[in-house]
């Protein structure tokens, strides 16, 4: 006799593929469902799925989430610990304001790549090498998720492992040098930064403005004892340093509405914010003057200036700035000396690339090695 409620051997076989079904459309009635008892028996599975077939013995179920998927079409039930570790990753990420996965909206959202990229963005200064459990964490990542990501990117080259922990290499440069060289301002901007920083005995940066901050795209420094360490990436918050200041005040007051509802990723401590109605009149000041001034608002002892850097089409692409400690050197100093040097060493950055944005170039691959030219 049947207990109430149990599924006899055609029942539970008509749920599995039911199940299958839904795993592989989105919705049981979105394709024709396979005819049962064949669901999964001697058809192609996708990869990552369980070897689960009708009859007494079962396969491993991998936990391959990589792709969002789970085997049979069936979320895997965490353990309680594991749902209380995940949880404690997740918000120690969100508080600091890092990437997450399982962000992305869009249909055409890829969550591996997502995934990957923040694992590449869990190192870092204070993280140079970490464990396959410290990158989980710092990730928000389950452990055997993390463990495929680590391969593949040691497989590209993009990480290294040795003695149970893994490293960057020097190839992760060349997803953001990319970036930066596309652009030609690099190659433009480098000579003009060693002069200025020559002339002033200063460091000088430029940075890129994304979303509420800033990102550092190059640098020229010189030895200082600073309260922050800026390398190119770095990202601070935009109304908070004299670059972003000056990115900002080129918005319209739709691209700045959009750009400061973006929360910061710069991983700062939290910090009181200006008011609207004083960030917008001071936005107006520094457009119409043409430079910024941040004196101590982003750290203690630091104080910079910058201005604009534009392209050919005079629009506001980038800002340079000359930073100096509080302590040596006084806001007169750097508004009476420094600035006219970082305003001329801007315009000649800004003219110069206009004249590169226009060069008739055209790049043509190379021939194959034998292959005849003709003439």
């Amino acid at each position: 006799m049947r207990v109430p409620g149990e599924l006899d051997r055609a029942g539970a076989h008509h749920l599995l593929d039911a199940l299958a079904a839904l795993a592989l459309t989105g919705h049981p009635e979105s394709r024709t469902r396979p005819a049962p008892g064949r669901a999964l028996r001697g058809a192609a599975r996708p990869s990552g799925w369980s070897t689960l077939e009708r009859g007494p013995r079962a396969g491993p179920i991998r936990d391959d989430d990589v792709g969002g998927g789970r085997a049979i079409g069936c979320p895997r039930a965490a353990s309680v610990p594991d749902r209380v570790g995940r949880a404690g990753a997740i918000r120690r990420r969100q508080e600091r304001g890092g990437p997450m996965a399982g962000r992305g909206t869009g249909p055409d959202f890829v969550e591996a790549l997502a995934r990957g990229l923040d694992v590449i963005a869990a190192f870092g200064a204070d993280r140079p090498t970490m464990s396959l459990t410290e990158v989980a964490a710092a990730a928000g990542l389950a452990r055997p998720t993390a463990r495929r990501l680590l391969l593949t990117l040691e497989e590209l080259g993009l990480v290294r492992s040795a003695g149970g922990v893994f490293h960057l290499t020097p190839r992760v440069l060349g997803l953001g040098t990319a970036y930066v060289s596309a652009l030609g301002l690099w190659d433009i901007a480098r000579p003009h930064l060693e002069s200025l920083v020559a002339q002033t005995g200063e460091s000088s940066s430029m940075a890129q403005l994304d979303g509420s901050d800033i990102v550092y795209v190059a640098r020229v420094a010189v030895p200082r004892i600073i309260t922050l360490r800026v390398e190119i990436g770095t990202r601070f918050p935009a109304v908070r340093t004299s670059q972003g200041k000056v990115l900002l005040a080129a918005l319209s007051t739709d691209e700045l509405e959009a750009a400061l509802a973006q929360p910061s990723r710069a991983g700062l401590p939290p910090a009181p914010q200006p008011d609207a109605d004083q960030l917008r009149d001071e936005l107006v000041k520094v457009r119409a003057r043409g430079w910024a001034l941040a004196d101590e608002e982003l750290a203690p002892g630091i104080r910079s200036v910058a201005v604009p850097v534009r392209d050919g089409n005079g629009t506001v692409r980038a800002a340079m700035n000359v930073t100096v400690h509080a302590a040596e050197t006084s806001t007169e100093v750097l508004v009476q000396e420094h600035l006219p040097r970082l305003l001329h060493t801007a315009a000649d950055i800004s003219v110069e690339w206009a004249l590169w944005q226009s060069r008739p170039h055209v790049e043509v691959p190379r021939p194959a090695a034998g292959s005849a030219v003709s003439a």
